[in-house]
């Protein structure tokens, strides 16, 4: 059967696959687009499987949102060239929204929901793998409501922060949002702060404190003062506002009549052991090789 170019053309659209690709596909399969579209599906299955392994610590952080709720993910990708890719950008924002339709933040839950009434995430997820050449994969989800103001940032795609507030408005929570992102807080409040992350730092203050030789009273005081500070460095509400140094964000929360409910924030890559290329050796080992 004669592969026409129209043929090739209707394959790509459907898949997103190469040109060369759709070509061979459809010689093989004697120009069944079905059959075709099928084996460039299984194709890159396999091409996913080999790049699985590969860390993938670059990508984008992408918010979505609803009435009253919104979904914070993160996507990633090996190199920050993909990460920018149109394509890239256009899955991550579908996977959020996936997880906001389906109200499911599991991952592996979230692979098999529906993306675009036609694919799965994983589906679209080792499409996308195939037609950029790298490791993508979907790391986390987190699904925020209240019932009251809510309010999301993210700054150049790569850090991103959802905020709820008790009282307040869109305005207020858009810019605790702003200043979470900006400053990283572990949790609202001294009573969200871990119990042993509170102890040891008290003893390392106390030991540091001790060896000032000071009577115990004033070595009390000193490791009470470090602590509160410690507290305030920490703690959401304790942290000088982005906006105004001048005001805390609890001064900012009171003085509006509201409370932070709750907040989420992601950055890119947190967490994950990246390798670390050294140039010079690479250069070295490919001299080596064509030696």
């Amino acid at each position: 059967m004669t592969i026409t170019a129209s043929m090739v053309k209707e394959l790509r659209e459907r898949t997103g696959a190469g040109m060369m690709e759709c070509k061979k596909a459809l010689v093989e399969t004697n120009g069944d687009l079905d059959a075709a579209a099928e084996e460039l599906r299984k194709s890159g299955q396999a091409k996913a499987d080999k790049k699985a392994s590969r860390v993938a610590a670059d990508g984008r952080v992408v918010v979505a949102t609803a009435a009253g709720q919104a979904v914070i993910a993160e996507i990633n990708s090996e190199t920050d060239f993909v990460a920018k890719d149109e394509n890239f950008i256009g899955f991550a924002e579908a996977v959020a929204a996936a997880a906001l339709a389906s109200g499911t933040t599991d991952v592996e839950a979230l692979a098999g929901q529906s993306i675009d009434g036609s694919s799965t995430v994983e589906q679209a997820r080792t499409e996308l793998v195939s037609k950029v050449g790298e490791n993508i994969s979907v790391r986390r989800a987190s699904l925020i409501a209240g019932d009251g103001p809510l309010g999301h940032y993210t700054h150049g795609a790569r850090i991103g922060a959802v905020v709820v507030l008790d009282g307040g408005d869109d305005a207020l929570a858009r810019d605790i949002a702003m200043h979470v992102a900006a400053t990283n807080p572990v949790c609202i409040d001294a009573d969200g702060v871990p119990a042993d992350t509170l102890e040891r730092e008290r003893r390392i203050f106390s030991e540091q404190a001790a060896e000032s030789g000071k009577p115990p009273e004033i070595v009390e005081k000193m490791v009470s003062g470090r602590v509160a500070k410690f507290l305030k460095e920490i703690t959401l509400v304790g942290q000088p506002f982005v906006k105004d140094p001048d005001v805390s964000v609890g001064k900012l929360l009171k003085d509006a009549g509201a409370s932070v409910s709750s907040f989420v924030r992601f950055e890119v890559g947190e967490g994950i052991e990246k390798k670390e290329d050294n140039f010079v050796e690479e250069v070295m080992a490919q001299v080596k090789g064509t030696a």
